[in-house]
């Protein structure tokens, strides 16, 4: 199954989770009792902060999938063809090499976007997800200001 479709899924998911729990804060309030319309009010607090995060995520997706066609139909998107372990993980050795690479880019244009798509590509491949989003989250936003 294709990321995209996941999340879509995920997403629905959610929704459904959201409602029957939306639900059961409504029915909690109803009952017009103190401590059960605070519960109930902290119950319909938590899908609204799910409802956020989800939609934050799949804008998030969505921008990325705009930068990297952009990045691909400009011929910049970088190749990976870095070395696989049977397991089909990146070489890590390999990644830390080619990361120093985008590293450098990215401190050469601060401003472009592209080279912090690609470094945030690197930082993926190293395996580190947190700064990858984080740097992924700079060419967004970088993006932004050149558009």
């Amino acid at each position: 199954m294709s990321g995209k479709r996941t999340a879509i899924l995920l997403a629905v998911v959610f929704v459904a989770y959201a409602v029957l729990l939306g639900w059961r804060g409504v029915l909690l309030i109803g009952t017009g009792e103190p401590v059960a319309i605070v519960l109930g009010i902290a119950v319909l607090v938590i899908p609204l902060l799910g409802a956020y995060l989800v939609w934050r995520e799949l804008q998030f997706g969505r921008q990325t999938e705009v930068l990297a066609r952009e990045l691909e139909a400009s011929g910049g998107l970088p190749v990976d063809d870095l070395p696989r372990r049977p397991s089909g993980r990146i070489d890590r050795a390999a990644a830390d090499e080619a990361f120093g690479k985008y590293k450098a880019e990215a401190e050469a244009a601060p401003d472009d976007w592209r080279v912090w798509f690609r470094l945030s590509t690197a930082y993926d491949a190293a395996g580190d997800r947190k700064r990858a989003r984080a740097t992924m989250r700079a060419a967004i936003s970088q993006h932004d200001k050149t558009s």
